[in-house]
């Protein structure tokens, strides 16, 4: 195994944070195409007839598209082969294309949804690379320069909420503006610097993968993420449907202030995500990943409990919770991302960031779609509560992976 990067981040590298902080807008920027669709859902519905069906296979096509191109590039090691800036560069400007072309067809069609599934396709070069070029500056603060990254994630997939927000009911232009913002990140990624602890392109070795598995730590680690996963993107997914008509349940407001409020707090939602991850980050870089990740997993997995419970409830209580649940949600992500650098062979780091987002979202097409069953069934209550079985595999895997002699090897030390 080629040891983990140095612990001393006193003193970093020439030009290591404005790298960083370059690298994480344009995840910010290209990442707003993932729920550009997603976000103008509620509108579509109003003015197209978009039915329920047709909605999730706009938001689970993207995970499928990802899932597909994660798994070619897992096979191929292509995020350990091929420089990581040019990949990006170029998994952007192609899902800009992809997604800005939707505005040729009608919502809800067959090559509205294929067009969906290209854009999460290029997806595989942008959010795994991303963590990839992030962990070359890793020096003794992988849990916050992944919680950075993972709040990037956050930010960008809340974007176009806002933006739909502050767009009205022009869907199109949530979809252009995602579009350009993702184009431009495919543009400034080449002015980000790699830094020292990236290694030569590994050789090709298509079995590699499968040490996501075979390496019991890597499976504990992957087992959290997995089972985070599937409450993350359910969530993320219909959180803006849920809140829409919570809100007009109320009746406080008329039900195109309802709408606007709604989608502003589903931004929220996503964007004190990107707090979560940041707090999660220090702190586990302090006090240890499984200890934060089981913690975070305890709280989202108690607010997808009773979430679903809160429809109709006064706002500012449906917002109170959301947000909370939204906090937690995405906090743990970072540091079973990061647990795997440390855990991996240097020179398949990105390979193994693949694998272990591969799975994940292959798990979300399943989780976003029984939500929609649940709902239909049942109704919001436990379709969310559904949601909590995810955490309840990631805390029994971080007690697990705690446990392990090798968990030494995590934050220098600290479970």
């Amino acid at each position: 195994m080629i040891p983990p990067a140095g612990d001393d981040p006193s003193q970093p590298p020439a030009g290591k944070w404005f790298s960083v902080i370059l690298l994480t807008a344009c995840v910010v920027l290209a990442l707003s195409l993932w729920f550009s669709a997603s976000a103008v859902v509620p509108t579509l519905k109003a003015t197209h007839d978009l039915d329920d069906s047709r909605a999730a296979w706009l938001a689970s096509s993207v995970s499928i598209g990802f899932v597909a191109g994660t798994l070619i590039s897992a096979l191929l090691n292509l995020a350990d082969r091929i420089e990581p800036r040019r990949l990006f560069m170029l998994a952007a400007l192609v899902a800009a294309t992809a997604n800005g072309a939707m505005l040729a067809f009608e919502p809800g069609s067959f090559s509205a949804i294929v067009l969906r599934f290209v854009t999460g396709a290029c997806m595989a070069g942008i959010y795994p690379v991303g963590m990839r070029i992030a962990s070359t500056w890793a020096s003794g603060d992988t849990g916050l320069l992944l919680g950075l990254l993972t709040g990037a994630i956050c930010a960008g997939s809340g974007l176009p909420h806002l933006i739909d927000a502050l767009g009205g009911l022009d869907w199109r232009l949530t979809i252009a503006l995602a579009s350009v913002l993702a184009a431009t990140a495919g543009l400034l990624i080449n002015a980000v610097r790699l830094g020292p602890s990236h290694v030569r392109p590994a050789a090709f070795h298509p079995l590699f993968a499968m040490k996501a598995i075979t390496v019991p730590t890597l499976r504990l680690a992957n087992l959290g993420y997995w089972g985070h996963k599937w409450e993350n993107y359910a969530m993320w997914a219909w959180i803006g449907t849920f809140l829409n008509q919570s809100f007009i349940l109320h009746g406080d407001t008329d039900p195109v202030a309802a709408a606007l409020h709604a989608r502003l707090a589903t931004f929220a939602v996503f964007a004190v995500g990107a707090i979560g991850c940041l707090v999660a980050g220090v702190l586990a870089d302090r006090f240890g990943r499984t200890l934060v990740a089981g913690g975070a997993l305890v709280i989202s997995g108690g607010c997808a409990l009773i979430a679903g419970f809160l429809l109709g409830a006064a706002p500012w209580l449906v917002t109170a919770v959301s947000l909370v649940w939204g906090f937690a949600l995405i906090a743990d992500s970072g540091q079973f991302s990061a647990s795997v650098i440390e855990l991996s062979d240097r020179a398949y780091v990105g390979t193994m960031l693949t694998v272990q987002t591969c799975v994940g979202y292959l798990i979300t097409l399943f989780s976003i779609h029984a939500v929609q069953l649940m709902m239909e069934k049942f109704g919001w209550s436990w379709a969310f509560a559904t949601l909590a079985l995810g955490p309840a595999v990631g805390i029994l895997a971080m007690i697990r992976l705690r446990r392990h002699p090798d968990a030494a090897r995590l934050a220098s030390g600290r479970l």
